[in-house]
């Protein structure tokens, strides 16, 4: 719940800047991932559903 509270308190720019270095630290855990091994691979899958958390977030305040 704490992180859509944030998610939801968050400008339009804080979001955009958000998404954007989630995407780029998301795909360097990828890169990284097939490379070797994560020491915790269920870091991949928080990490997407952060990214579909405020994807949710900007998809809502636009119909608004």
């Amino acid at each position: 719940m704490a992180v859509k509270n944030i998610i939801h308190e968050m400008t339009d720019l804080e979001l955009l800047k958000k998404i954007e270095e989630d995407r780029r630290s998301f795909n360097k855990m990828k890169l990284y991932h097939k490379v070797s091994s994560l020491d915790n691979p269920m870091q991949l899958r928080l990490k997407k559903r952060e990214i579909a958390k405020v994807l949710t977030e900007i998809n809502k305040r636009k119909r608004q």
